[in-house]
């Protein structure tokens, strides 16, 4: 019997949403995207709305007016990534497609969809932030563990200088493992956990303050990352890489409302042997098409803690 490869194919899709919410760590900064309008190819307008205070009240002349001031960023989306995969059909029936092409597409979103979206959000929020410089919001040269320091010490100053600033509603932690770790041992057992939500699926996470922290492996907490091509010689393998002159991160602490990250496009295809005009074989493409960004009027609202020392101009 012939397979359906449309149905198949969103099958798989529904498959990899599963696998993208478990495993992503920056999920909960797609739900920012309804803030986006959408200006036909890789343009995007981001609203920016600025208001004037309050002033007093006169009993003959009323209210004092005020000013609203709406204006719109565009920006563009840069990432627009995919690969293709292909499988000879004599190496497989398809009585056993269904379950092989699920395992290589359940392995490329693990191992290198998610990593690569999680580690371009994180280092592209820590690169903008590093560039702003707010007077505060960055602390350079904070190895967890090193002697005559204090993690819950370094995490609580993060989240007073968030709240300083202005920020008052809900912040979200992401934290290496290593820095988790040293939490844990200073609190000894009494760390607080939270539900935290991605996706619509529940979580419970430590935190500090109320504020969640999402645990995020150190090789996706880098303040700048390369993304290979997959065709330049010594780039074949695709994904990303710590950048050259990329700093480790240890925590990021920003409000739920500051990033605002969309995906225009993800979508898989699948074309059997017959379909398929290049080679008789199935073949399966993956394509996402997506972007973060950070209004700048919201760059003083993230904190860094930095292992490595500050660099020198």
């Amino acid at each position: 019997m012939a397979i359906n490869t449309l149905a198949t194919a969103t099958l798989f899709q529904n498959t990899l949403d599963k696998v993208a919410i478990q495993d992503a760590v920056t999920g909960w900064m797609d739900a920012n995207a309804g803030q986006v309008i959408y200006n036909g190819g890789a343009e995007v307008k981001i609203p920016k709305m600025s208001v004037q205070g309050m002033g007093d009240y006169d009993r003959d002349n009323g209210y004092v007016q005020g000013g609203v001031t709406l204006t719109y960023e565009t920006r563009t989306m840069t990432q627009d990534r995919g690969r293709k995969f292909q499988l000879d059909p004599m190496d497989i029936n398809e009585n056993n497609f269904v379950t092989t092409a699920a395992a290589v597409m359940g392995e490329f979103q693990r191992m290198h969809v998610v990593p690569e979206i999680d580690a371009y959000r994180i280092s592209k929020i820590a690169s903008e932030t590093i560039t702003a410089d707010k007077a505060g919001m960055i602390d350079y040269g904070y190895t967890p563990g090193a002697a005559n320091t204090s993690a819950l010490r370094k995490v609580k100053e993060g989240i007073k200088a968030v709240r300083e600033a202005g920020y008052n509603g809900p912040l979200v932690i992401h934290a290496t493992p290593g820095f988790i770790l040293e939490l844990e041992i200073e609190l000894a057992g009494k760390i607080m956990a939270v539900t935290f939500s991605k996706g619509g699926i529940n979580t419970q996470v430590p935190s500090i303050d109320g504020v969640p922290i999402i645990a995020t492996p150190a090789n996706r907490m880098y303040s700048a990352i390369t993304i290979n091509d997959g065709t330049t010689s010594g780039q074949e393998a695709g994904g990303y890489a710590k950048g050259t002159k990329a700093l480790d991160l240890n925590f990021v602490i920003l409000p739920t409302a500051t990033p605002i990250a969309i995906t225009k496009q993800d979508i898989m295809r699948i074309f059997d042997p017959t379909i398929n005009q290049k080679l008789n074989a199935w073949q399966m493409d993956y394509r996402r098409f997506h972007d973060i960004w950070v209004l700048d009027n919201k760059l003083d609202s993230i904190y860094l803690s930095i292992k490595d020392a500050k660099p020198s101009v």
